[in-house]
């Protein structure tokens, strides 16, 4: 693999864990562009809407990576966001431009993960077992 994208899928993982499960904002800051543009229906534009939907959520919100795939600027990661205070946890899939080595732009895939007996396929749709 070519060190630029073994470097981008570690950027994005590290920036995740830092502001969605440690929340540590002022380092989050570092990983994230000051012109970062926010594709996602659901939050508000830049980068102060991503960390104001993370301060807004639940103490229990945690990320959870899968698998991750990158490609020149692009990544991809499939994810489990769980804690967020809604019935169903959400898996993701997060896709994320990377520039002068932060993320510059996203654009997100969710769904509400099924439980055992909504699964049609009997699997389950992240990780090895159901979470209910």
């Amino acid at each position: 693999m070519a060190s630029m994208e073994k470097n981008n899928k570690t950027l994005v993982l590290e920036a995740f864990d830092t502001l969605f499960n440690k929340r540590d904002y002022e380092a989050a800051a570092r990983y994230w562009s000051p012109n970062y543009i926010q594709h996602s229906a659901h939050i508000e534009p830049g980068r102060e809407g991503l960390f104001n939907l993370i301060k807004a959520s639940p103490a229990s919100l945690k990320y959870e990576p899968s698998v991750i795939v990158a490609e020149g600027d692009f990544v991809i990661v499939h994810g489990r966001f769980s804690g967020t205070g809604l019935p169903r946890n959400w898996i993701a899939a997060d896709i994320v431009r990377i520039a002068d080595g932060v993320l510059a732009e996203h654009w997100d895939v969710l769904q509400d993960e099924a439980a055992r007996a909504d699964s049609k396929s009997g699997l389950p749709m992240f990780g090895d077992s159901f979470t209910d």
